[in-house]
């Protein structure tokens, strides 16, 4: 059953099409009653060409154009045309007939000047349909259009929401990453019932609460993301006490860089997860400068010559980050020399 809103809007359409053709009764009346005096001969020859054209129309604007020409079968258009144009120029000659015979009553001297013309009533009767048919393509145009916007609509917002769904998948991947490190290294501290504990607590409570909670803001201050750096290099110096060297440098000139949650805080997991103890110490390296627009950030670990495994999950989820988050917007160079083991990244956020 149709809705209400339907019905009325079918009625609405039959409105303004009956208007349409009284408009066009009234134009031909006045323009097939330029040169003659009888009023009542014109209209009644109006009304005669009207079924023609109505009809010529309709099979323009609702059978050859939407049906043929738009889906681009220009040889069945223009055959279908040729046809339609036979059979309506066939009725338009009838229609000088009926001028002829019933108006004039066989008088050709009695005819309206007009009526007499087949050229002048065919120019009448086919202005019509070609208003009428450029409109029906203006519109077919416009609903195309509008087609098309509403379908990249829809692709972009499946294309983000499919980049949404990857990105929480990799955070989900470095959430346990992240979590089993340092749970094991709390775990050892508490079997040694060391005296740390109840500070290793406190600052894996502040990364707990980052890692569940601000990871989920699609920025956050750069300031924040050192802090919790540190929270986690507090920690791990707790786990390696004597045999950890690390160096970590920082330059900020500007306090409101932002930057993408739990972003540099893999690569400083990484390097302790797989850097190697040499000569009885691990040696890490970190160093960050960020300035309005751009921001530097490096990390070396010792490793050794024979280490050729990969980086672990860590590295590859952070280069598929980066892509979603920062496109064409960053640099990444990894070197793996004989060794250490280093990552330099520059970022050149557009809202930093």
């Amino acid at each position: 059953m149709f809705s209400r809103k339907a019905i009325l809007h079918k009625i609405g359409q039959i409105i303004l099409h009956l208007l349409f053709w009284i408009g066009v009764l009234f134009f031909y009346t006045y323009f097939f009653g330029v040169n003659s005096a009888d009023f009542e001969n014109t209209l009644k020859f109006s009304l005669f060409l009207m079924p023609i054209t109505i009809a010529t129309t309709y099979v323009a604007t609702y059978i050859l154009i939407p049906e043929y020409l738009i889906k681009k079968a220009y040889w069945r258009f223009a055959l279908y045309s040729l046809y339609t144009f036979i059979i309506s120029a066939y009725l338009i000659a009838v229609s000088i007939f009926f001028s002829l015979i019933y108006l004039s009553n066989f008088e050709y001297a009695e005819m309206n000047p007009s009526t007499k013309n087949i050229i002048f009533i065919s120019t009448a009767v086919y202005l019509v349909v070609v208003v009428v048919s450029a409109f029906k393509l203006l519109k077919l145009n416009i609903q195309q259009i509008s087609k098309t916007r509403h379908l990249e609509t829809k692709i972009l917002d499946t294309q983000l929401k499919l980049k949404e769904q990857e990105l929480n998948y990799l955070k989900m991947q470095i959430h346990p990453h992240f979590l089993f490190n340092t749970l094991n290294t709390m775990y050892g501290f508490a079997l040694k019932k060391a005296d740390q504990t109840p500070d290793m607590i406190l600052k894996l409570s502040n990364l707990l609460d980052y890692l569940l909670y601000q990871v989920e803001k699609p920025l956050v201050l750069l300031t924040e993301e050192l802090s919790h750096i540190e929270d986690y290099i507090a920690l791990e110096k707790m786990r390696f006490n004597d045999k950890l060297v690390i160096q970590f440098n920082k330059h900020i000139t500007h306090e409101d860089v932002s930057i993408a949650p739990m972003l540099l805080l893999p690569f400083i997991e990484n390097s302790f997860k797989h850097g190697r103890i040499k000569n009885g110490r691990l040696t890490i390296a970190i160093n960050i400068e960020a300035a309005k627009d751009i921001i530097k950030f490096t990390v070396k670990n010792s490793c050794t010559e024979q280490d050729n495994s990969d980086q672990g999950i860590g590295l590859e989820n952070i280069k598929k980050r980066l892509d979603l988050l920062y496109p064409q917007q960053y640099q990444l160079d990894i070197q793996k020399q004989s060794e250490t083991f280093e990552v330099h990244l520059v970022l050149t956020p557009k809202n930093t």
